[in-house]
């Protein structure tokens, strides 16, 4: 069971990364893709490593496993990071949350498929909601007007590069702290966005309005910083079952903040999706229920 102060702080991060995705899409109306990316992954990683430091983590990346951290930053960080930001520039942001929260379905599935397993009931329930999902989205997509299919297509390859670096998460090993590992390879992270950032898009105008340095302080602080701590302090004593349900509230969240933010209107299709998701990210989490 968890205490009332977990489900207060377990729902107050569903809140923060739910709410996060059509802020990510409000920041987009002012500055582009990759530039945001470095800017907000920049400033969080910094604000990451000061506070853990001041907490005495020992922050130091050794030589010798800089290319394990750069090889887990790979898909994690820049896979994840660029795709999404990507195919939230060309979809609703409700509907880029739900596509990209398939991820745990394509984490069990290449699971499966690595270690040879049978695949079971669950398995192909999951990839089923999650299909359904994701031809549903496309399907609306398609048929609209202004409507941009290829951001489906970002997403799906933003959570399958985050179901891979979670893999790859599992089967490292590494004699680095969890934080020293994810604060390093958000340096790493952001380090790539401002090498090609300048490169691929025109340096922003800075003159942002008020509401757009609100936002991009709410990815520094909360989305890459306090959330992250959060997570942090869940994560030894979190039950599955309560990951599986804040991932499931995360799309619901952004669908329903989106309306608020930046002015969309969710649709039947929309629901519908987040049902199938739900359904798929429960099969592929909760614990299977222990024979008597």
């Amino acid at each position: 069971m968890l205490s009332p102060r977990q489900v207060g702080v377990l729902a107050l991060l569903t809140l923060m990364w739910g709410v996060n995705w059509p802020m990510m899409k409000f920041s987009l109306r002012e500055i582009t893709p990759l530039w945001f990316r470095a800017l907000t992954m920049g400033g969080g990683a910094l604000t990451l490593w000061l506070f853990f430091r001041w907490r005495g983590v020992d922050m130091r990346l050794p030589w010798r496993e800089v290319g394990r951290v750069a090889w887990l930053a790979l898909p994690n960080i820049v896979g994840w990071h660029l795709f999404s930001i990507l195919g939230l520039k060309e979809l609703a942001s409700g509907r880029a949350a739900i596509l990209g929260f398939t991820m745990p379905v394509w984490t069990m599935l290449i699971g499966a498929l690595l270690a040879h397993e049978k695949l079971d009931a669950r398995v192909w329930l999951s990839m089923v909601a999650a299909t359904a999902a994701v031809g549903l989205l496309s399907t609306q997509e398609l048929a609209a007007l202004a409507g941009r299919p290829v951001g489906v297509l970002w997403m799906q390859l933003a959570a399958l590069s985050w179901a891979l670096g979670t893999l790859l998460m599992r089967r490292t090993k590494t004699t680095l702290p969890t934080e020293a590992v994810t604060v390093w390879m958000m340096l790493m992270g952001a380090a790539f966005f401002w090498l090609v950032a300048p490169l691929a898009e025109p340096a922003p105008h800075w003159r942002f309005s008020a509401p757009m340095w609100a936002s991009l302080a709410y990815g520094v602080f909360l989305n890459y910083g306090y959330a992250q701590v959060i997570w942090f302090s869940l994560a030894r004593d979190l039950p599955p079952s309560a990951s599986a349900f804040s991932i499931m509230a995360v799309p619901v969240v952004g669908t329903l903040g989106a309306t608020l933010i930046v002015g969309e209107r969710p649709g039947w299709a929309d629901a519908a999706a987040i049902a199938c998701v739900s359904l798929a990210i429960a099969s592929a989490l909760l614990p299977r229920r222990s024979a008597r």
